[in-house]
């Protein structure tokens, strides 16, 4: 359960509903980081920090994950 570069950047400039609510917390704290600082480094660290946390959370993850590769 992991997502790609472009996944991500389209994660982090649209606008999605997650079930879990600490992926929520944490879509949001990246897409302001995201759009203080659109570098491609900037956005390596939001991929690697959202694979983390799929990664530590794939069973609560499972519906959000199903969302996220349609995007």
């Amino acid at each position: 359960m992991s997502i790609t570069i472009q996944q991500a950047q389209k994660l982090l400039q649209g606008s999605y509903a997650f079930r879990a609510f600490g992926f929520s917390l944490l879509i949001t704290r990246l897409k302001r980081k995201y759009a203080a600082d659109s570098t491609q480094a900037t956005l390596q660290f939001c991929v690697d920090e959202v694979n983390t946390y799929l990664l530590k959370n794939e069973r609560i993850m499972e519906e959000d994950f199903a969302i996220i590769s349609k995007i």
